[in-house]
């Protein structure tokens, strides 16, 4: 049976994460990523924009150059899952059949796309955007002549989507159940500007409308059947609504969580010597009061990453970092920081109309997060304010001449 001091499951940026910040500290045990795709791992976030406008290569996506992880003695076994988890004998199965031997577990496994329940959900031309498979499915059907498509969900994967669909000149029906876009994640504000911006590039965005169900002619997706009974003919269907946490063998084998394998301050599972990083993790998190929930970004899979390694190493530093996200749409930068959820109050700096412009978050009189369109400076010295928690009259936020490092210095 192999063997393995560290075993990384998951090949994405957590678990290339983990295995950089495991040699960054010095460890010099053997690392084993096990990863479902067959590509070492890459960049998820410009395959909803960079990748699907065709303006950056694949090979550009790249973590780390293919041969770099071997350079560093760091075994990749691609195109293979974990199937089982032993944790009394310290062993996983692999899809192959085959055992392996661990002393530490990490698991970096994240997320499946959220599926639609409805019928039609299975016809070709039905997209996630997970994977480069999802993507250059996409782009073969846009070559083969795709000209309509409707993304049902309108939070960022499915808006991201959008704008480059439109770059790309294909007409793009967006169907949101919620009465706005980004209503999980963001006010009102940003939602109704960016609903604006879409319907301006020519997006028909439907608001507080189901889907019945895909509709197809054999095994090829021909449209869509909204709740209302009303059908809109697409070539393709992309659905952005989420993702389901890849935890399964964690809970069969033991570990707590629901909705997503819970952790604590230092990324451990309940289960000894396994620990959980990246988008499946579910932790109390400072900027949430406290509250259990998942991030899903980046930002948290590589600062989680380095928390688990450095406890593996010996050196415990809980992890505490600061929430931050982004998303590319046409020409506008989001740039967000803190966390809004529970906000009861906030202000606007800037004009939207000028589409550059920061909402600033409030719950109970405290700075709790930013919103920054198009404006680096309000984003890069907002998250001072958010550290801090900092108390700031609502008046003075708004004041869009007085630059936020005057506040968090004061």
């Amino acid at each position: 049976m192999n063997q393995a001091d560290v075993i990384i499951v998951g090949a994405g940026h957590g678990g290339a994460a983990a295995a950089l910040a495991l040699r960054q500290a010095g460890f010099e045990g053997s690392i084993a990523m096990i990863g479902r795709e067959k590509e070492p791992p890459y960049e998820r976030p410009p395959l909803s924009k960079e990748y699907l406008a065709r303006e950056k290569e694949f090979e550009r996506l790249y973590i780390r150059p293919p041969q770099f992880w071997g350079e560093k003695d760091i075994d990749l076994i691609l195109g293979t899952s974990v199937t089982e988890i032993d944790p009394r004998a310290k062993t996983v199965k692999l899809s192959n059949g085959e055992d392996m031997g661990y002393s530490h577990l990490i698991w970096a496994a994240g997320g499946d796309a959220r599926r639609l329940s409805c019928s039609g959900a299975e016809l070709r031309g039905v997209h996630a955007v997970r994977t480069r498979a999802d993507v250059d499915r996409m782009m073969a059907e846009i070559d083969a002549g795709a000209k309509r498509c409707v993304v049902i969900g309108g939070g960022y994967i499915g808006l991201e989507a959008a704008a480059v669909l439109r770059k790309l000149d294909i007409e793009v029906v967006l169907i949101e159940m919620l009465d706005r876009v980004l209503a999980r994640v963001a006010g009102e504000t940003l939602s109704r500007f960016y609903e604006k911006e879409h319907r301006d590039h020519g997006v028909n965005i439907m608001l507080e409308t189901g889907v019945d169900c895909i509709l197809g002619d054999g095994d090829k997706v021909t449209g869509v059947r909204l709740s209302d009974g009303s059908e809109i003919e697409a070539e393709m269907v992309i659905v952005g609504i989420g993702i389901v946490p890849c935890i399964g063998p964690l809970i069969v084998a033991g570990a707590t969580g629901a909705n997503g394998v819970d952790v604590d301050d230092y990324c451990r599972t309940s289960l000894e010597d396994v620990y959980a990083i990246g988008d499946c993790a579910a932790h109390a998190n400072d900027y949430a009061d406290g509250a259990v929930i998942r991030l899903e970004s980046v930002q948290n899979a590589n600062d989680m990453a380095k928390t688990a390694a450095l406890a593996i190493c010996g050196e415990k530093q809980p992890y505490k970092a600061t929430p931050w996200f982004w998303s590319n749409q046409y020409d506008l930068k989001l740039q967000t920081v803190g966390l809004s959820m529970g906000f009861d109050q906030f202000v606007v700096r800037g004009e939207p109309e000028s589409r550059s412009f920061s909402i600033v978050y409030l719950r109970d009189g405290k700075v709790v997060a930013l919103d920054c369109v198009n404006k680096i400076k309000d984003y890069v010295q907002g998250k001072k304010l958010v550290e801090r928690h900092a108390v700031i009259d609502p008046d003075l936020l708004s004041d869009n001449e007085v630059a936020l490092k005057e506040m968090a210095e004061g």
